[in-house]
């Protein structure tokens, strides 16, 4: 919800689907302010966060979580057009 706060038309998009190789795949996408290339490496480090509140821990425990059940998270972002979190387990 943070991300979509300064945009006009907000969408957030659930997809779930088995992929080609079996895994099950959870898909968050959202329209909002996105995540820039230069810090797209960073997000999953333990508190990093572009956030003045923030404390970096909610993206690198999400990864810590998804590790320990054998699966995997990963961000591919386009500011203020398409931001895609993928969990597959």
């Amino acid at each position: 919800m943070h991300a979509l706060e300064n945009v006009e038309k907000k969408k957030i998009v659930l997809k779930a689907f088995i992929n080609n190789n079996g895994k099950r795949v959870i898909q968050i996408i959202d329209n909002g302010q996105g995540i820039i290339k230069e810090v797209g490496d960073k997000v999953f480090i333990p508190f990093f966060t572009t956030k003045s509140t923030g404390s970096g821990i909610g993206l690198s425990l999400s990864k810590q979580i998804m590790r320990v059940h054998n699966g995997n998270i990963k961000v591919n972002s386009i500011p203020f057009v398409e931001t895609c979190f993928t969990l597959t387990f």
